[in-house]
């Protein structure tokens, strides 16, 4: 489960990796945390790729209350095609979220420590993404997101059994275009990270 990640890297680094020409200024993030808004890579209507603010917690369009309904920060791989939660945006709303690492706790309860993950040689990495368009009763509009976890590799399965999906920059056009690449065969990219 990824509950909180970093963005460390400068908005030139992150821009030149995901291929964005907007130039947003954002902060270094140590320690981004789920319903705060995030940095989302998704393609426009001219299937162009923008940097986008989203609130980190998926709202499907169903939710009538969100206060009544749980905050979906994360959804299962495997499962993304079967939940009515997520299966409409996995066809049709995909994104990159950028980050540099992600953390894990381990330990007893109340003594939890907190590891920092990330590439052993510091570099942006992508987490595949999913993202709702929610509005409420009076028309206000909320873009939401959720991060995709797959089952952890090797290096990360001593902390957690699972881990968010880190796409290969190869892959970001194919996740991306929905047009091109349908659900289930996006879904064949959501593969747990190299050990390194």
């Amino acid at each position: 489960m990824c509950s909180r990640y970093s963005l460390t890297s400068p908005p030139e680094a992150v821009r030149a990796y995901f291929g964005y020409s907007d130039t947003p200024n954002f902060p270094a993030r140590y320690k981004v945390a789920p319903t705060q808004a995030i940095a989302v890579v998704a393609l426009d209507r001219e299937g162009v790729r923008r940097f986008r603010l989203m609130r980190w917690g998926l709202l499907p369009g169903f939710v009538k209350d969100p206060k009544q309904f749980p905050t979906l920060i994360n959804a299962r791989a495997e499962e993304v095609l079967e939940k009515p939660s997520f299966r409409h945006a996995m066809r049709f709303r995909r994104c990159l979220v950028p980050a540099d690492g992600f953390y894990e706790w381990t330990g007893p309860k109340g003594k939890r420590r907190p590891f920092l993950l990330r590439p052993r040689e510091a570099r942006l990495i992508a987490f595949a993404g999913i993202y709702e368009r929610w509005r409420d009763a009076d028309g206000v509009e909320i873009d939401t997101v959720a991060i995709l976890t797959c089952p952890a590799n090797r290096t990360i399965s001593a902390l957690h059994d699972r881990m968010p999906v880190v796409l290969k920059a190869e892959h970001f056009a194919a996740w991306l275009d929905v047009k091109a690449t349908p659900a289930n065969a996006a879904v064949s990219l959501l593969l747990p990270a190299p050990d390194d």
